[in-house]
């Protein structure tokens, strides 16, 4: 049987990476699946050690030899952090792997590293040459992709313009088509209440927004809206769409994170790796004491799988 060989890189070292790992590992995943874990050996050992967990039997290639200190981050971990990211993605494009999965890094440790980039995405991006990238999540119940990501709120309007909603929306579109072979529905989430009711709150719909979904529909990508987005996630979990392109962080992420809050996995949309990840931070404050929860890597692991087995299918 051919196997699909996917990465998951530990994150910071003394965040809650280590541990998740361990936890996930235990879970039963497809036959052809292998999973190589990008990280420390030594430092896995020490965690499943005071954890009382099994070392996993897949397949760790060991990049550090650090003592396992959870939330303790200094810039010894922050290099070594870096560095089963930068391996990770010389393997993803060398073919060893056919993608990567993350856990959590912190802005901080990348900073204490000397790198220069605000966090993965950023990072992902120049490692790979990727001009068009776009952050995504994805649940069971809900999925979402940003079009403005971390900026201020008073910056928004003026960023959202026509080109970076086809931009978002097509990659978008590309991710829809990996994950399932019917014809996707994505919609467009208004930027004033009510969608701007015919002007009385506002006219980036009229202007900006209406002829972002006009001119996606041109292309044949099957976007519809905009809709207000008080009630349109509402409709999305109902099922009428399987996706919505959001304006900014908060409008996606508090709907999002309200359902799938554990389990919720972050996608890279446009780099030429499968790239997927846990939805949430380091915890650096739970670090080590054995409550940190693996769902949303588990998932990540199977969001990765499924996507590498449509790929090769062709779908």
């Amino acid at each position: 049987m051919s196997k699909i060989r996917l990465g998951v890189t530990m994150g910071c070292p003394a965040g809650v990476g280590p541990e998740l790992i361990l936890k996930a590992l235990t879970h039963p995943f497809p036959e052809d699946l292998a999973l190589a874990v990008l990280g420390d050996e030594n430092l896995l050992k020490e965690a499943a050690q005071k954890l009382s967990l099994p070392l996993p039997s897949a397949e760790i290639i060991s990049l550090s030899q650090l003592p396992y200190r959870p939330g303790a981050p200094n810039q010894e971990t922050a290099r070594a952090m870096v560095r089963y990211i930068k391996e990770g993605v010389r393997l993803c494009l060398e073919g060893q792997l056919i993608g990567l999965v993350t856990c959590p890094i912190s802005k901080a440790a990348l900073k204490l590293a000397g790198e220069p980039f605000p966090g993965h995405t950023e990072m992902l991006a120049a490692l790979t040459g990727s001009k068009e990238v776009a952050m995504a999540f994805y649940g069971k119940r809900l999925s979402v992709v940003l079009v403005t990501i971390h900026v201020p709120l008073r910056k928004v309007p003026e960023l959202v313009t026509v080109p970076q909603i086809l931009r978002v929306t097509r990659l978008a579109y590309r991710f829809l088509k990996d994950l399932k072979p019917e014809e996707p529905r994505l919609a467009l989430a208004a930027l004033n209440p009510h969608a701007g009711e015919g002007g009385l709150f506002g006219d980036e719909e009229e202007k900006v927004l209406r002829p972002a979904v006009e001119e996606a529909r041109r292309q044949g990508i099957p976007l519809y809206g905009p809709y207000p987005a008080d009630s349109l996630f509402y409709r999305a979990v109902k099922g009428d769409f399987d996706l919505v392109v959001s304006l900014y962080h908060d409008q996606a992420l508090i709907p999002f994170k309200l359902l799938h809050f554990e389990d919720g996995v972050n996608v890279t949309l446009g780099l030429p790796i499968i790239r997927t990840s846990v939805d949430h931070g380091t915890a650096y404050d739970i670090a080590g004491q054995g409550v940190a929860q693996e769902k949303s890597l588990v998932a990540a692991i199977e969001l990765a799988y499924r996507l590498a087995k449509n790929r090769l299918k062709g779908l």
